[in-house]
This record gives C-alpha cells, sequence and structure tokens, in this order.
C-alpha cells in the first residue's frame, strides 16, 4: 500500500508539474455569423535563442585584439565585434559605410590625401556581465560610454606603437602620414601621424598618397577602436593590459561581443541588442554563435552527427559529399580571393639558392594536386595575387606568367647545384612546416612525394599548432620551407604582392634595426621601387603591367615562394541556414539566419 501511495503521489506532483509547463490558454471572444461566441486559445510556446554552432579550425584563436590580429581566426571574430570607418562588402568586395556614415577626401598640396569621417553617434561600448549584454558607463555612471573619434585614434595609436609590436603595424606605416616613423620609433610623437580628431564624430586621416584603396584601409581591423580605460586603467576601472580580451573584462561594440571563451575548445559570441544596425551592418538575427576548434575532420562528423550547422568539407571526403543525395545538395563551392602557398627562408642553408627554390617549386604538379587531392576546383597558382583583385593579372592577359610545372627545368636547375656543392640529391638536409591540420597534411605529403619523384630529394615534414606556428615562421627560427595562406583584407593587388613579401611586409617583418626578422628574409631593391610605383599609378592597365614584373621576380627569377592553388571555398551547410558566402575567407555570421 505504501508503494502505492508513494507512486500515486509522484503521478499527481508530475501531473502538477506538467500542467504548469504548458502555455496557458487564453479567453477570446470571435463573432460568428454575426453572433459572439467565447473560444479558448493556447498560444503557441516562445521560440528558444536562435543559435548557430560553427567551427574555427584546430588550435586555439591567437587573439581577440584587434592591435595584435593577423590570422584567419581571430579576424573572424573581431570583424563581428568591432566595425571599421568604413566596411568591405564579404561578397562583392564593394566598399560600403562602416561605423563612418559619410566621408570625403582632398588632395592636398604636398601630394598626400586626406580623407574626414563623420561617424554615427549612437553606438556605445558593451559587454557581457555574466547574465546579460549591457552598455559600459562612463565612471559617475551618469551615461553610457559611446564610440567616437578618439577611440579610432587611440586604436591607430596601439596598433602603430612599438611596444606593441603589432604584425600589421606595417600596414598602416605604408599608407598613413608619418605612421612608419612612429611605428619605428623614430618618434614618439604620436602628432606627427595623419590623425587628426576633429570632434568627437569626426576624424582626419591623411595618407601619403591617393590610392583607391585608402577608405578600405581605413575600414581594416587595424584602425579599429580599443577600449583605452580597459587597457590602460581610468578613475573606475582597473587596467587590464594585454589581458583585455579575456571573459570579464572584455568590451566591444559590434552586432556580437564575446560572452565565453574557453582557450583551445570553445568560443561564445552573444547578440548585442545595443547595435543599432544600418543598411550594411544589419542587427544580428541569431542570438549566439557557437565556435568549436576541431580539425576539419572531426568538425565534419559532427555536421554529420547534426551538432555544426555548417563546415568545411575534409579532402578525403569530397567525392562521397558529391555524391551523397543529401550532401550534395548543401555542398557549396565557390571562388576564394586567397592564395595557398609554401614560403622559402631565403637565409637559411640549401634554399639560400635561388636554384633550389626553383626546382622545387617547378617540382610541384600543381593541376595534379587539384586533381587527385583537393577535388575543390581550385586553380593553378602561376603567381600570387589572385585574378580577380584590382591591378593583379590574369590568366587571360599573362597566360604564360609565373611558374608552372616543368619537371625537366625543375631536375636541370637542382643537377647544376648539386653539381657545384658536390653533394647529391638524397643528401640534401631539407624541412617543410605546416600548421596542425589534416588537410595541410595531405597537401604536403602529396608535394612530399612530387619532390621525391621527380628531384629525387627527401623532405621531412613538421607541423606546429596554429598560434605557435604563426610566431615560428614570423621569427629569427623560421624554418627552410613553410605553408601559409593569404586572402584579400581588400580587393587590390597591392595588399597580396608587396603587404606580404615587401620589406617589412606581413612575411618579410624586419626588427627595430631594419634587418629580416623572420619569414622569407628577402629584399630585391628593384621589386620594392616596382610594388611601390604600382600602388600609386592611376592608369590601370600599366598597373597590371607593374604587377606583372614585380610577381615574375617574386616566383620565378628570385623564387622566394612557390604559389600552389587559389583558393576555392569547399563547404556544406545546412538547409535551415540562410547564409552570405565571404569571397576573403572571413565569415560574416551577424547576416546569417536560422529559419527552423
Amino acid at each position: 500500500m505504501r508503494k502505492f501511495y508513494v507512486i500515486a503521489g509522484l503521478l499527481v506532483i508530475a501531473s502538477m508539474v506538467l500542467a504548469a509547463c504548458q502555455p496557458k490558454t487564453v479567453v477570446e471572444t470571435v463573432i460568428v455569423e454575426g453572433e459572439p461566441q467565447i473560444i479558448e486559445v493556447t498560444p503557441e510556446a516562445p521560440a528558444g535563442p536562435k543559435v548557430l554552432n560553427v567551427n574555427l579550425g584546430p588550435g586555439d584563436v591567437p587573439t581577440l585584439d584587434p592591435a595584435v590580429a593577423e590570422d584567419t581566426s581571430s579576424i573572424t571574430i573581431i570583424e563581428s565585434t568591432f566595425i571599421g570607418l568604413t566596411q568591405i562588402n564579404e561578397e562583392t568586395s564593394l566598399l560600403e559605410p562602416g561605423m563612418a556614415t559619410e566621408w570625403e577626401s582632398v588632395i592636398n598640396e604636398d601630394g598626400t590625401e586626406t580623407i574626414t569621417f563623420h561617424l554615427r553617434n549612437d553606438v556605445p561600448w558593451v559587454r557581457w556581465n555574466g547574465e546579460a549584454v549591457e552598455t559600459v558607463k562612463t565612471c559617475d555612471g551618469a551615461a553610457d560610454r559611446m564610440v567616437t573619434a578618439n577611440d579610432f585614434a587611440y586604436g591607430i595609436y596601439r596598433n602603430l606603437l612599438p611596444a606593441t609590436a603589432s604584425p600589421y603595424g606595417y600596414l598602416l606605416s605604408m599608407v598613413l602620414k608619418g605612421a612608419a616613423e612612429f611605428n619605428n620609433g623614430e618618434t614618439e610623437d604620436f602628432a606627427t601621424v595623419g590623425v587628426e580628431v576633429v570632434d568627437d564624430y569626426t576624424i582626419k586621416l591623411t595618407f601619403l598618397a591617393p590610392a583607391a584603396y585608402n577608405a578600405q584601409i581605413a575600414g581594416l581591423w587595424v584602425a579599429r577602436p580599443q577600449p583605452k580605460w580597459v587597457i590602460e586603467g581610468d578613475d573606475c576601472t582597473e587596467a587590464r593590459g594585454e589581458r583585455w580580451t579575456e571573459p570579464g573584462f572584455f568590451q566591444s561594440y559590434g552586432p556580437y561581443t564575446m560572452s565565453e571563451w574557453i582557450h583551445d575548445s570553445s568560443l561564445v559570441l552573444v547578440k548585442n541588442p545595443f547595435w543599432p544596425g544600418s543598411d550594411s551592418i544589419p542587427q544580428a538575427k541569431i542570438d549566439e554563435v557557437h565556435f568549436t576548434m576541431l580539425d576539419e575532420q572531426a568538425a565534419f562528423a559532427e555536421y554529420e552527427a547534426g551538432n555544426l550547422d555548417a563546415a568545411g568539407v575534409p579532402l578525403a571526403d569530397i567525392d562521397r559529399v558529391k555524391a551523397d543525395p543529401v550532401l550534395s545538395k548543401e555542398l557549396v563551392i565557390a571562388p576564394n580571393l586567397c592564395t595557398y602557398y609554401y614560403g622559402f627562408n631565403t637565409t637559411a642553408p640549401v634554399v639560400n639558392d635561388v636554384r633550389v627554390r626553383r626546382a622545387l617549386s617547378m617540382a610541384i604538379d600543381r593541376q595534379g594536386l587539384i586533381d587527385n587531392v583537393l577535388k575543390g576546383g581550385q586553380e593553378p597558382a602561376q603567381w600570387f595575387s589572385r585574378p580577380g583583385l584590382a591591378g593583379a593579372p590574369t590568366m587571360e592577359t599573362h597566360p604564360d606568367l609565373g611558374v608552372k610545372y616543368n619537371p625537366e627545368e625543375a631536375k636541370k636547375q637542382l643537377d647544376e647545384y648539386l653539381a657545384e656543392t658536390g653533394q647529391t640529391a638524397d643528401q640534401l638536409d631539407l624541412t617543410l612546416m605546416f600548421n596542425t591540420s589534416s588537410g595541410h597534411q595531405k597537401i604536403a605529403e602529396a608535394i612530399q612525394q612530387m619532390w621525391k619523384d621527380t628531384l629525387g630529394v627527401n623532405v621531412k615534414l613538421v607541423n606546429q599548432e596554429w598560434a605557435v606556428y604563426l610566431d615560428t615562421i614570423k621569427g629569427k627560427d623560421t624554418p627552410q620551407i613553410w605553408r601559409l595562406g593569404w586572402c584579400l583584407d581588400y580587393p587590390d593587388a597591392n595588399n597580396f604582392i608587396r603587404e606580404v613579401f615587401a620589406v617589412n611586409g606581413s612575411s618579410n617583418p624586419v626588427d627595430a634595426n631594419g634587418n629580416p626578422a623572420g619569414g622569407v628574409m628577402w629584399k630585391n631593391d628593384k621589386f620594392e621601387e616596382i610594388v611601390k610605383q604600382a600602388a600609386v599609378e592611376t592608369d590601370p592597365a600599366k598597373r597590371v603591367d607593374l604587377y606583372a614584373q614585380a610577381e615574375n621576380i617574386l616566383v620565378m627569377e628570385d623564387a622566394v615562394i612557390a604559389p600552389i592553388y587559389w583558393y576555392t571555398r569547399v563547404t556544406v551547410t545546412k538547409p535551415y541556414v540562410i547564409r552570405t558566402f565571404s569571397v576573403g575567407g572571413h565569415e560574416l555570421y551577424y547576416k546569417w539566419d536560422i529559419n527552423k
């Protein structure tokens, strides 16, 4: 009997709980054939938050700090949490308003260009308080801290400050008046840099020379605001220094802000209800974006299990996905304005000889790699700057430019080196390093075999986790051969060949004394002259010709890199996800939606 009463009691409690969980009925009066009737209506239960699950790739996000970010994972998060003066449309690459609603340009008597940006005045700084997104208050608590021109000036200052050691300091140094002198420590007076705060919502930037891409560069993450009061502290905020991007300290103002970051595991963005939205940068429709940090093979397995809403397709699965009646409908293969390449440390043993570098590049069967390994419609890259960029050569105009698969010439180049040095191919000590990824490993193994078959060279393969790898290839211990990809920051060849490989470019950094600090460790005076001339050339045809000359020096005459392929995106997306497809590698999740 006791057991019966216990069970009966539990059933009563359960029924009460279930009843409490049901949506409450509402009594409504309706008119039917002219007569009032009372009916009971049970409203639908309110929908839960929209949550998107996606993958960033293996390894931790290196940073959320716009002053030191340089990789795709970091910039992807920054693009949704901080908005620039201008915005490059992720699908069309056209320039759009960002935090600046309008701007005008003036060419000065000294040949410089000044662009005046007029900012919106309705965007507050926000933070996640552990339960919800809230605005950041001024010290007296009387008002919200609004994003102002001073915040933009501070972001540029911090990016150029030598102590910050920004890997992208070179970009502003190349174009902004006085920036190079401040960045390399020749002066400590930031007032000498072409940044003028006119008032709270107006800022002027002065560039070294007129260029169509100046307004584009002004909108990049390198020139975005950072919360000075959190980084340096003020009367009511403790200084957090480099730790300002950690959960609990992080402050931003874009369509999303960061609520959780479990290093090496996951990161969560939450919708910022205080972002007012605009035509080019709307309010987010998805409430939360959950990022995993998995290798593409593991991420794809999670996608197939229904735990991720979008994912890249691993090389080993492309044929299966194309043949699958469901997955093939979710697959999108489209051009991506990025280039995959191997760089050479031109000061390292063996590869310090251009004949070896040229031989290794010519021995890569790029089309064979695409047909047999990649299988995603990529294009063999004969040079670095992706066709489709302003100023970049195309295969239609320059079919014979750059480097191609040429095993006979590759063997000849290496044999000359071996005869001169008294070695055999199997005696050469060579190492290729890549960041940890099953995809990069398959590509490296395929090229390793090509080098073995064509040249008789045994190349060792080494991999490192992403954040560590970035430090390695930019430091004094740069390996002989290393992998990297480059996607557009803005759609111009200047962003590729000059900003990556000119002295103090992204993959050719120098130290405070101007000496090579990592990457390709290379300088060619003719190359430097050509890319500087091309940057300001106004005749489109002449500009393309100049960049073609620079590309030939880079990939053939000096063979500083081995361009391998021009990317495509190979992704699958669940049918209930409404999304855009970025051509630059950085997804803008505030333009996505979920319909299920």
